[in-house]
Formats: structure tokens, sequence, C-alpha cells
């Protein structure tokens, strides 16, 4: 049989990271791959306590509800971000599937084949699949330490005349770990007001800051109502609750709403319940504390591990908060090549070869590293192993 899929499907590929790190399911492969928070700091006996009597309350938490999510939990998302310095309201807050679906909603909202999304240099990988399947054209920005510069935007913007979206992560960007600097966050505004076109704001590493100030989000800049802004518990909670939140103008909350309805017809009630029963009972923002304590010690031993043994041809960025650095090797090296012939095979380690994070063209010698699983003892023995290695294949030329 001839199956007659849509066009779209063409560019819904298999992973290239997915293949690579298969063996990565394997335990005795130090893996600093995936893009977890540490289970450690799951609130595990909190919530099994909040399931059993959000159960007991009765059969309403087995039910349908509002498309857009419970009122209650609504309520608490906006009191959240109101004291963020983004004021809102439950009915500015659309509960999602995670910030996936976020994703996928705005890509599905926004783009006809062909339109222009405009990104970071790299990206998040996550989004870029979540796109593909609406048949956009990407547009690449540049970033550096202070995220994307908003001046090259400018320029890509004004070179893309159908250009519909910006999409960018500004606090500890997934794959870097750089955020958007102060000025550059009302640069990036300006631009995008000078050429009318929509900011999709991901930020579910947001509160998981470990140096410097909290920065204002981009949707509280926003002037002509432009910025959808995404979040998620799934970093800051448990991501297995698969419970994130979209936030934007009425005009484009309306009709996201209207495509969640369609997608999915609603989140898990129960979920959106136990969630709700755990910011009423427990102090989520101690949760993040205590997290981002461990988080730190493991972002600090990281980058001194790697200053100490990695050869001075290798840099990487230095995050003041989120899971992630990223590694730069010398042009003409292949990490995704190295990992599967050499590391993988002999030492035992993986991490996120750097290339499909690039939406235009791919630049093979980087790596996403995440330092937020592993206990600190194997996260430095890992790390000497990828010091190793490497100089052995250096020398080796």
């Amino acid at each position: 049989m001839t199956t007659p899929f849509a066009r779209r499907t063409s560019r819904v590929q298999p992973s290239a990271i997915r293949e690579l790190l298969r063996l990565g399911d394997d335990p005795s492969v130090i893996s600093f791959g995936g893009g977890y928070p540490d289970p450690a700091h799951f609130p595990t006996a909190e919530l099994t306590s909040i399931f059993t009597d959000v159960l007991a309350s009765g059969a309403r938490t087995l039910q349908y509800t509002a498309s857009v999510g419970l009122p209650r939990l609504r309520e608490q998302i906006a009191a959240r971000m109101t004291r963020d310095g983004t004021p809102c309201t439950a009915d500015d807050v659309v509960i999602t599937h995670g910030g996936q679906q976020g994703l996928d909603l705005t890509g599905k909202l926004m783009i006809d084949p062909g339109d222009v999304i405009a990104t970071e240099n790299p990206t998040f990988l996550g989004a870029l699949l979540a796109f593909n399947p609406y048949e956009p054209d990407y547009a690449a920005v540049r970033t550096d330490d202070d995220g994307l510069d908003p001046a090259h935007l400018d320029e890509v913007l004004t070179r893309h005349p159908r250009a519909k979206l910006v999409y960018t992560v500004p606090d500890f960007q997934n794959p870097t770990g750089v955020s958007l600097s102060l000025e550059r966050r009302h640069q990036l505004i300006d631009v995008a007001n000078r050429h009318d076109v929509v900011v999709l704001e991901d930020s579910p590493y947001r509160d998981l800051r470990f140096d410097g100030d909290r920065l204002p989000t981009l949707a509280s800049l926003d002037t002509e109502g432009r910025v959808i802004h995404l979040g998620s518990f799934s970093k800051i909670l448990a991501p297995g609750l698969r419970l994130g939140w979209m936030m934007a103008p009425g005009p484009l909350l309306d009709r996201l709403a209207l495509l969640k309805l369609a997608a999915d017809t609603q989140s898990s009630t129960l979920n959106m319940a136990a969630v709700s029963t755990y910011l009423e009972r427990h102090d989520l923002d101690a949760q993040i504390v205590r997290a981002n304590a461990s988080y730190r010690r493991k972002r600090d031993l990281t980058l001194a591990t790697l200053d100490r043994l990695m050869p001075a041809d290798v840099t990487c960025t230095r995050p003041r908060g989120g899971l992630f650095t990223w590694l730069t090797f010398p042009e003409g090296f292949d990490t995704g090549d190295f990992m599967r012939d050499t590391l993988l095979p002999r030492a035992r380690v993986a991490y996120v070869p750097g290339a499909t994070f690039f939406p235009t063209r791919q630049e093979p010698n980087h790596a996403r590293l995440s330092y937020a699983t592993l206990p600190e003892e194997t996260l430095v023995h890992g790390l000497g192993l990828l010091a190793h290695h490497y100089a052995a294949a250096a020398r080796a030329g």
C-alpha cells in the first residue's frame, strides 16, 4: 500500500540526537545528554499525598474541565507571573501540555509554508521539531554571551519581509546556557515593533537562576501586544506532570485557546488539580531555592573541571543559571563522529552533539552538556574521560 502522507510530514524525521543517544539509556553510560531536572529534587512524598487527597475529593478531578485549564491553577500562575513583574490575570493564561505544546500551537497559529521564523543561532532543537511540520523557512540570528544580537535581528528581518515570528529562549538558553541582557531585551522589543512580528518567549528555565539580578520578561516589556510567553512546571516541579502555560494578549490567546481545544480538548484535570493543591500547601519557591543550590554546585564543578582538564582549544559558556553549558571545539572537529566512534565505545560517555541545534547551516564542532542530573563524583569522572579522549584524538590529528 502507498500511504498518501501529507507533505508536511516530510519534515518530521527521526532526531539525529535520538539516534546518537540510543546507548544513553544504558546505565553504564555517563550521560551529559538529557536536558532533565535532577529527580532528587522532585517532591515525591508531597505529590503522593496530594494525589491521594485529590482523588478522594470526588469524581470532579477525573471529569472534563475548561479547555483553557482549571480556573484556580490559572489564577495561581497569574499570581506568580505578577509577582515576577509581569502583571496578568487568569484570563491571560491557558494551561498546556508542557511548554512543548505551546511551541506547537504557536507554529500552528502563525506559520504558513514558506513563512520565516527568526531564531537564535543555535536554538532549541525541540522548537525546530515543533515548527517543522508547518513548513517554515528559518533565518538564523547571531548570538554571543549576552544572547541574541538585536542589531543582527534587525538586519535579518529587513532581509526577510515574510518573517512572522521571532523565537527566543531569553533565560539560560537551551542549548548554550546564555541569557539575553537587559539592554538587549528592550532592543529586541523595539526591533519587533518596527518590523511588526510576533515574539515567542520560551522561558522554562527562568526560575533556575544562580547568579546575578533577575531580568524582566519580554512579555513585561511588550508595548504593542505581540509577545507570547511560555512557562512550564517541568523544570521547577516535575516534568512527568506535563503541565505548562501560555500567556499572551487577548487576540493571540483567544486563537491559541481554540487551537488547544481542537488539539486535545484540555490538559489532565487530575494533574492540574494536583499542581494547584501543591501550590496551596507547599512553598514552590523554597523548593526551587533548594534545587538551585545543587545545580549551582554542579555548574561550578563542571566549569572548574573543564578549565582544569580540557585542552585550551576548547571553550565553554559560563551560564548564570539553567541546566547547560555549551562546548566549542576547533573548526573541523565533528562532535557527533567523536562521540559515536570514540567517546561512547571507549569511555561510555555521551553528550548532545551540537550540529542539529543550528536552524540553517549546521556547525558540527559544538556539544551541549547538561550538569543537572549526574552525582558530583560521576560528573567529574565523566568530564575527565571526555577531556582525556579529546586530547588523545587531537594529538592523533
